[in-house]
């Protein structure tokens, strides 16, 4: 029993430390109108405010929140406009809605996998990294790293016509920066040194 009384207390904190970022939010007074008393419209609320793009299971499992209970408040935020998702292959991707144009949600999606963000960040710090090198770094393989590629070439993130390159580097940066936390080591890492990258700008006519 004291085990149970744990892991609701763990619950009940993971919810109310969420909720009072949604509480923040413009619109919360939609996000409140479920009738209960539960802190779980709040909490997914505040917990898609910085983890866009998160996939079902990871916010039902993040918040601690029961297959159902998700389904059911996740459904009322989308039917009261506060909450957006989009279908990602085998997952159902939710946002803050509003808030991203639909290629920022497909970026955001992409970020989620660790591969293709792992691609999208060697490149950002070394836009010259050759498929090789891009395995060595992420540790996989060459045929690993050209099946995520061909993922990010398809949805206009990545090109490989000569070479590999990032096709929107300010729009992935911003993106990978603001919600680094939320992401792994190799985001925040990145973000570190996103102030010197950005600064660099070569000359085209050189």
């Amino acid at each position: 029993m004291a085990r149970d009384r744990s892991v609701d207390q763990s619950k009940r904190a993971t919810l109310r430390r969420f909720a009072a970022l949604g509480a923040a939010s413009p619109l919360v007074g939609l996000a409140s109108a479920d009738e209960t008393d539960s802190d779980a419209p709040d909490a997914l609320t505040g917990y898609l405010s910085t983890t866009p793009g998160a996939h079902f299971s990871k916010i039902r499992d993040d918040l601690q929140l029961g297959t159902g209970e998700t389904q059911h408040h996740l459904r009322g935020l989308e039917e009261e406009d506060v909450v957006e998702s989009r279908k990602d292959g085998d997952y159902r991707r939710y946002f803050p809605a509003g808030q991203f144009s639909e290629f920022e949600q497909v970026v955001l999606g992409h970020l989620r996998r660790e591969t293709q963000r792992g691609i999208l960040v060697t490149l950002l710090e070394d836009p010259g990294a050759s498929a090789g090198d891009i395995a060595a770094t992420l540790d996989v393989s060459r045929p690993t790293v050209s099946k995520h590629a061909a993922r990010l070439e398809e949805d206009g993130l990545l090109s490989r016509t000569d070479g590999y390159s990032v096709t929107e580097p300010e729009q992935v940066m911003v993106l990978l920066v603001r919600y680094a936390d939320s992401f792994g080591e190799d985001a925040a890492a990145l973000a570190s040194i996103a102030p010197a990258l950005l600064d660099y700008a070569p000359d085209a006519t050189s």
